[in-house]
């Protein structure tokens, strides 16, 4: 490539170009010379250092680094591709679970309000069957209540009757009555 580059620039650098007037072309004067040799000279210096093989050899160097870094680039792709696919599986799980807790919850929240409604309809039951028994009782104490109360006014009554159809003999003759039949009993 370096030949190739020499030859070029000598083709550039041909008489016709570089002559100055009335100066032949081989002389000092002529600076297109000048600089063609200059550039030659420095062409010879560099390939006889070896400098365009060490220069390849850095860009072979740099071009082996970009590739493994370009490898570096697509092996940490990968990973991050693939822990965004673990991440997205694990958001399905997570939306999944989710779902199911909510349905366990709807679920455990109808089982409480069915319990709830089955326990106030027993505690309402249990009340109506207290409010019957109380009912029942006040029922009988009144029956017994007015019972007494006619037995009361009926004994009251006879009472009564009796007081104005008894007279003083009638008395003496119930008293002799009942001490000989307590006697009769006692002994």
């Amino acid at each position: 490539m370096m030949l190739r580059l020499s030859a070029l620039a000598m083709i550039a650098a041909s008489p016709a170009w570089a002559a100055p007037a009335g100066k032949p072309f081989f002389s000092l004067y002529n600076t297109d010379l000048i600089v063609l040799m200059a550039f030659i000279i420095f062409i010879g210096i560099l390939v006889y250092f070896k400098v365009p093989e060490k220069v390849s050899g850095l860009l072979d160097s740099r071009a082996v680094g970009i590739q493994s870094e370009l490898d570096e680039a697509r092996r940490l792709r990968e990973e991050a591709l693939a822990l965004h696919a673990s991440f997205e599986r694990r958001h399905a799980e997570v939306k999944d679970d989710a779902a199911r807790i909510v349905e366990k919850a709807k679920a455990d929240a109808q089982l409480a309000a069915k319990q709830a409604k089955d326990e106030i309809e027993a505690s309402i039951a249990r009340r109506l069957k207290g409010a019957e028994e109380q009912i029942a009782s006040a029922e009988a104490a009144a029956i017994r209540d007015v019972r007494n109360k006619a037995v009361a006014i009926a004994i009251a009554a006879a009472g009564d009757m009796m007081a104005k159809q008894m007279d003083a003999d009638g008395n003496d003759a119930l008293v002799q009555k009942a001490i000989a039949s307590a006697q009769e009993h006692l002994h």
